[in-house]
C-alpha cells in the first residue's frame, strides 16, 4: 500500500536524524518528496539511498534562514511535481550553556532555524496548499517547547515559539483544507540529542554516560531513548487523511516525560 500515493512533500533537516526517517517513511508510502538539507552532501546521499529503492525524491540544499532558498524549495516542487500538499519544518540544532554564557549570535541563529524557518516554509507552501484546498504542514517541535531545560535557552525559546506559530497558523487555515501541527518528541536516538551529551556534561560536572543515565533518562519514565522510526509512524499518521480533524496541536512522544 502506498498512502501517500499522489501527494508532494517538502521535508527540511532530511540529511539525518528525524527529518531523514520522516522524508524516508513519505517516499516509501509513495509520496514524491523535495528532501533538502544544509549539507548539500547529506540531502544527495540520502536522495540516492531512496532512488535505489524506487522512491521519487529530488534533493536540495537548502538554508531555511534565507527566504530565497525556501522559495526555490517550493518552487521545485510545484515545477518538478506539480503541486505541494505537505511541508514538514525538521531543521534544527542545540547548543548548551547557561544564560551569561550563552553567545547571542548563536543564541539569534537558532531561533532564525527552528522558528523563523518553519515560518518560511509555511509563508511560501500556503499560496500552493490553498490553491488545491488541502494540505498537511508539520513542524518539529519538542518536550522543551512545553516545559524548561536549564542550559537550552535559545532551543527552549525555539520550540515554544514554533507551538506559538503553529497555533496561528491552524486558526488562519481551519477552513482551507489544511491542518497544522507541531510534533513535540521527547529525548529521541538522533545525532542532535548524542552531540548534546558533551556540552550537558561540561555545564554539570559529569561524564556523558553519567549525563545521559542521569540527566537524560532520568526524567523519562519508560527509562529509553525513543527511536527515530516512532517520531516518523506519528509523523505519517499526522500528516495523513485520518488525522484531517487534528490542528493546532502540539503532539507528545515522549515516553512519558510530561506526565510526571
Amino acid at each position: 500500500m502506498e498512502p501517500f500515493a499522489g501527494r508532494v512533500s517538502i521535508v527540511t533537516g532530511a540529511g539525518s536524524g528525524i527529518g531523514r526517517e520522516i522524508a524516508a517513511a513519505l517516499a516509501r508510502a509513495g509520496s514524491r518528496v523535495v528532501l533538502t538539507d544544509l549539507s548539500r552532501d547529506a540531502a544527495h546521499t540520502e536522495a540516492d539511498r531512496l532512488t535505489a529503492e524506487g522512491c521519487s525524491v529530488i534533493p536540495r540544499r537548502c538554508d531555511v534562514t534565507l527566504e530565497a532558498d525556501v522559495r526555490e524549495c517550493v518552487e521545485c516542487a510545484l515545477t518538478e511535481f506539480g503541486q505541494l500538499d505537505i511541508s514538514v519544518h525538521s531543521a534544527g540544532v542545540q547548543f548548551v550553556a547557561p544564560i551569561e554564557d550563552f553567545p547571542t549570535d548563536v543564541f539569534d541563529r537558532m531561533l532564525r532555524i527552528m522558528v523563523t524557518g518553519p515560518f518560511l516554509g509555511m509563508k511560501h507552501a500556503i499560496p500552493a496548499m490553498r490553491a488545491r484546498g488541502y494540505g498537511r504542514i508539520l513542524s518539529l517541535a519538542s518536550v522543551n517547547g512545553l516545559v524548561g531545560f536549564a542550559g537550552k535557552a535559545a532551543y527552549n525559546s525555539a520550540k515554544h515559539g514554533v507551538i506559538g506559530l503553529t497555533k496561528v497558523a491552524a486558526l488562519e487555515l481551519a477552513r482551507a483544507g489544511i491542518t497544522v501541527n507541531a510534533l513535540c518528541p521527547g529525548y529521541v536516538d538522533t545525532p542532535l540529542v548524542r552531540g548534546q551529551l558533551a556540552d550537558l556534561a561540561r555545564t554539570r560536572g559529569l561524564s556523558e554516560d553519567q549525563v545521559l543515565e542521569e540527566v537524560i533518562l532520568s526524567l523519562v519514565p519508560q527509562h529509553r531513548l525513543l527511536s527515530t522510526q516512532e517520531v516518523a509512524d506519528y509523523a505519517l499518521f499526522l500528516l495523513s487523511d485520518r488525522a484531517a480533524g487534528v490542528t493546532g496541536q502540539a503532539v507528545v512522544l515522549d515516553g512519558g516525560y510530561t506526565a510526571q
